[in-house]
């Protein structure tokens, strides 16, 4: 699973300027980094049906234990909502032990620029 593409569960309106969330996760060992990806398909899902996503997309190294999220939302607010509701938060939490690096940045950007490029969201991290 290199890539899922991007996904539009509720389009943007026109001229609007979204938040844009980007994460990195590295996992302490390859069982971890199976754990994530075992917990992807039902967070794909929630993110499919979220209030006020506007698409994400994520990447996964998973032999090299590294995994990225890329994702719009209509505000911070949509943005914390989902990421403390189930299946996400649950699926999270469960996480926190398994993981060896995070990082996190947000940016906002015009409703335009989506779907979000991956060169530009990559080049923002360390």
């Amino acid at each position: 699973m290199p890539t899922l593409p991007w996904t539009t569960p509720n389009p943007p309106p026109e001229g609007a300027e979204v938040l844009v969330f980007a994460s990195r996760f590295e996992t302490r060992t390859l069982w971890g980094a199976l754990k994530f990806f075992a917990r992807t398909p039902t967070v794909w899902r929630q993110v499919g049906r979220a209030p006020g996503a506007y698409g994400a997309t994520l990447k996964a190294a998973p032999l090299k234990r590294t995994f990225w999220t890329l994702s719009a939302w209509e505000s911070r607010e949509a943005l914390k909502h989902f990421a403390a509701s189930a299946p996400h938060g649950p699926a999270a939490g469960g996480l926190r032990g398994q993981m060896k690096d995070s990082e996190f940045l947000t940016w906002k950007a015009p409703a335009g620029d989506l779907p979000l490029d991956w060169e530009d969201a990559l080049r923002r991290f360390r």
